[in-house]
């Protein structure tokens, strides 16, 4: 992940990380696409396997009461992938995304909230929708 420098982090951004951080007894892993690899002839017909990588979105605070789960993630965290990825915005790296990983089970992103102060975000919200049983 990229390091960010102290003056992109804002107060509100440095406390709700070191707040998730001390508190955090989740690990959550945003499973971003990679490219396709394939070592024989079958890339050319559209035949590989795509492949993911999943990527470390601690510290996090996991919600999960009355078919609702959410998922609190630092906005330093976003940031710092964010520019490791070369994405526009935490938004598009979110929509891009397969899902989240929580815990071997594998939630699919199905709402985005940044919360922000002074215009600057702080946290994002995730709203997940648990597989199909």
């Amino acid at each position: 992940m990229a390091e960010i420098s102290q003056s992109e982090l804002n107060g509100a951004m440095r406390q709700a990380h070191t707040a998730l951080r001390t508190e955090s007894r989740c690990n959550a892993l945003l499973r971003m696409p990679g490219p396709a690899a394939s070592a024989d002839d079958s890339e050319q017909l559209g035949l590989a396997t795509p492949a993911f990588q999943d990527v470390s979105l601690g510290p996090v605070a996991f919600h999960k009461a009355n078919n609702n789960t959410r998922l609190m993630v630092s906005a330093a965290t976003v940031l710092g992938l964010v520019q490791s990825f070369a994405y526009a915005s935490a938004d598009v790296m979110f929509e891009t995304a397969a899902g989240v990983a929580i815990e071997g089970v594998l939630y699919l992103i199905t709402k985005i909230v940044t919360a922000e102060a002074m215009g600057k975000p702080y946290s994002y919200w995730l709203t997940l929708q648990p597989p199909a049983r």
